[in-house]
């Protein structure tokens, strides 16, 4: 399979990379590994997890995603055949206070090295800014763990503008590790919290991204169209929101494009993705082996100009 190059990282990513938040969450730990197995088979071999993943579902424990993903590696001996990506800095509660303060981020990244299973991960992000602490106590508390070899590359979520241009500013007036990639939230729903301001910043500093909720939790698959559709949906509470008039006439335009070139809904809207400026290679997650068909669709479809346009006037916002 082709790669993409994440920014001037020097990580190298197929041009989808695997979304962990489904490992223990919506797949216990024999049908996660089952899906990793079949991930590596088919050369997805970039992985993205974060400390809270399976955290807030009921009844999971903290950290399952990861030590689900660590266990895979170590009973396959395929550490070294992995980009691993995981992230920190979220707290302790759902919707609560984030913290990026030295210690904090010291623990949270030795938890995740030992939950993993490994002594070194390839690319770890700040998860969420913490706007109340510095943002060069985050990059210091980084900097030993990069001495050290624990850390290879880091990179920030989620952060305003203004914080990720600090951060880029302050890493090189402190001679301290910079962020090399970027993860947003970005889709054809979601286009305002990268396009703009952000976007500018990742192509000047020539930053990877790679953008999550790809699929908008599900709404770019077609499968939901009215609420009723949801209900008692795992994804309910993300997905709802896009049920508008804005909502139908993406759905409109994936259906149209899905049909001339005979390939699933998923596949255009990631496919969409794949050929947006300055996107490295966005995040998609599967809980079947026949949901992965849209990630090969994604990568071997060639969208027009035409297509695109479609996708881009039905996505505007007004």
């Amino acid at each position: 399979m082709k790669t993409v190059k994440l920014g001037k990282s020097g990580l190298k990513s197929a041009p989808i990379i695997f979304g962990g938040n489904v490992f223990g969450w919506t797949l216990d730990e024999k049908k996660s590994f089952k899906m990793l197995d079949e991930l590596f088979e088919r050369g997805f071999t970039t992985i993205d997890t974060a400390d809270v993943y399976s955290r807030w579902a009921d009844g999971v424990s903290h950290g399952t995603s990861e030590r689900i993903i660590g266990k895979w590696m170590k009973e396959r001996k395929l550490r070294d055949k992995i980009t691993l990506i995981t992230k920190g800095g979220s707290g302790l509660q759902p919707g609560g206070p984030k913290d990026n303060s030295r210690d904090y981020l010291t623990g949270t990244v030795k938890d995740s090295l030992l939950r993993l299973q490994t002594d070194y991960i390839d690319l770890y992000f700040t998860h969420f800014d913490d706007e109340e602490t510095p943002v060069e106590e985050a990059l210091e508390a980084y900097q030993k763990f990069m001495t050290s070899g624990e850390i290879k590359h880091i990179g920030a979520s989620n952060f305003s503008a203004e914080r990720l241009q600090k951060s880029i500013t302050v890493a090189a007036e402190k001679d301290l590790p910079a962020y090399e990639v970027f993860q947003p939230e970005y889709n054809l729903m979601v286009r305002d919290k990268f396009e703009g301001k952000i976007k500018k910043i990742c192509s000047e500093n020539n930053l990877g991204v790679i953008p999550y909720f790809s699929l908008a939790s599900g709404f770019l698959t077609g499968k939901y169209r009215t609420k009723e559709d949801l209900e008692g949906k795992d994804r309910k509470m993300f997905t709802e929101k896009f049920l508008n008039q804005r909502g139908e006439k993406v759905l409109k335009s994936l259906d149209q494009i899905s049909e001339k070139h005979n390939i699933s809904q998923a596949g255009v809207a990631l496919a969409w993705l794949i050929k947006r400026p300055g996107v490295s290679a966005p995040i998609a997650s599967a809980t079947k082996s026949s949901h992965l068909k849209s990630f090969s669709e994604a990568i071997e479809v060639s969208l027009s100009k035409e297509d695109m346009e479609i996708l881009n006037k039905a996505s505007e916002t007004e």
